[in-house]
């Protein structure tokens, strides 16, 4: 019987969050510029996420990283509008409704950081994720918001908390 826990990033889990991510988006067969695959911060997560009104969430089982995902201020609406940030899942993680439920720890942190609104990212053919983020009340913007420096995301969405 497998154990399945979200929670927060720790120091060991970096390297398996940083390989999650950059299976996902190989996979998906997205761009490795002007995408999460080549942020900086892949190399230390926890380093990256310990801050105020920051966190990033990690879904275990049986000791495996399969899915994670993040909460941080967009930079340019700092005060008012968080990101949901570098949410994927591993093929053995969907379709079980994990992203749904990563979705509701992330959410319920953003509040709980006085965020008025949160904002995502993504490609037009992650249609999943995109069809989890309208069924969870996301909304299609027109541009993007802030300075993600994820020029090659096309699809922006926000929605208020």
């Amino acid at each position: 019987m497998s154990t399945l826990k979200i929670r927060e990033i720790q120091q060991q889990d970096n390297q398996q969050v940083k390989k999650v991510i950059q299976e996902v988006l190989v996979e998906l067969g997205v761009p490795k510029v002007g995408t999460a695959y080549e942020d900086k911060a892949l190399d230390d997560m926890t380093a990256e996420y310990d801050a105020e009104r920051k966190a990033y969430f990690v879904i275990e089982e049986d000791s495996k990283i399969i899915g994670c995902c993040g909460i941080g201020p967009l930079p340019g609406f700092e005060t008012e509008i968080c990101e949901l940030q570098k949410m994927y899942f591993l093929p053995e993680a969907r379709g079980k409704g994990l992203g749904a439920q990563m979705m509701d720890t992330c959410l319920k942190f953003a509040k709980s950081q006085d965020y008025k609104k949160c904002y995502i990212e993504t490609l037009p053919y992650m249609k999943d994720a995109c069809k989890l983020y309208k069924k969870t009340g996301f909304e299609e913007l027109e541009k993007p918001l802030g300075n993600t420096g994820h020029y090659n995301c096309t699809v922006w969405m926000i929605k208020e908390l």
